[in-house]
């Protein structure tokens, strides 16, 4: 089971969207960006995503720095394609944000990436 947590202005509309999808491998939680930081530390979530007003990283200040940025990428107020979603999973990347106008839109391509990536 994929663990994601939730974070920022926008978790709980996060977590409730993708939570609609019915994706069973996945199981997402709202948190915080200090709390996920700190279950990354202890392997205990898989990735994080992040909603503020801009979706330039806010919500994923803590993240950042704990885990550099490497690990970590904003999606401003553009929005992906299935395909950047999948370079970017495969990249490595753990940590996402993207602006709360933008949720129902994104989360449920991050959540089928996610689950497609396993």
């Amino acid at each position: 089971m994929t663990k994601i947590l939730t974070g920022g202005v926008g978790k709980v509309e996060v977590t409730r969207v993708i939570d609609a999808l019915g994706l069973d491998s996945l199981d997402v939680a709202t948190s915080s960006d200090l709390d996920a930081a700190m279950k990354f530390r202890a392997g205990q979530v898989d990735f994080y995503l992040g909603t503020c007003h801009t979706g330039a990283g806010a919500s994923l200040g803590v993240l950042v720095g704990l885990m550099g940025s490497a690990a970590c990428h904003t999606f401003g107020r553009g929005v992906p394609d299935a395909a950047e979603i999948d370079a970017l999973l495969a990249d490595g990347k753990k940590v996402f944000g993207f602006s709360m106008d933008q949720v129902d839109t994104i989360a449920p391509l991050m959540a089928r990436a996610i689950a497609a990536h396993g």
